[in-house]
């Protein structure tokens, strides 16, 4: 069985740091493109990052304009974690974060479409 499993959420003030883990389990996710995705109470589901292989142990990232610069993805070298460093938070960073898996990894990954996998996220919550 699959699973997706985020954890490193919590409460952090404007301009503080997280950082977010996602495990996952069930398969080999080396081959595939894995990012993360946030939602906001009210707001449709955002894409934040991605990272998809490039070559042996190596992945390429894509980052929504409203965080690059401030977060880093990155994954470990078996591929089945992928972490969200998230820097100079701000309280438009609250939401709830999910990281999700696609096995398809060409095209665009900055899109929640054609994601196979999902975790039930975690909540990030920035004060000012």
């Amino acid at each position: 069985q699959v699973r997706l499993v985020e954890s490193g959420g919590g409460l952090v003030q404007a301009g503080g740091s997280l950082r977010l883990s996602c495990a996952a389990s069930g398969r080999t996710f080396s081959g595939y493109a894995m990012g993360w995705f946030r939602q906001a109470p009210g707001k449709e589901r955002e894409f934040v990052a991605a990272a998809r292989p490039s070559g042996i142990r190596s992945y390429s990232a894509v980052y929504a304009d409203s965080v690059k610069g401030r977060f880093t993805i990155s994954r470990d070298d078996a591929g089945n974690a992928v972490y969200l460093q998230m820097n100079s938070l701000k309280p438009e960073d609250t939401a709830v974060y999910y990281c999700a898996a696609r096995d398809n990894i060409l095209g665009t990954i900055a899109t929640s479409r054609e994601y196979d996998y999902w975790g039930q996220g975690t909540q990030v919550t920035v004060s000012s």
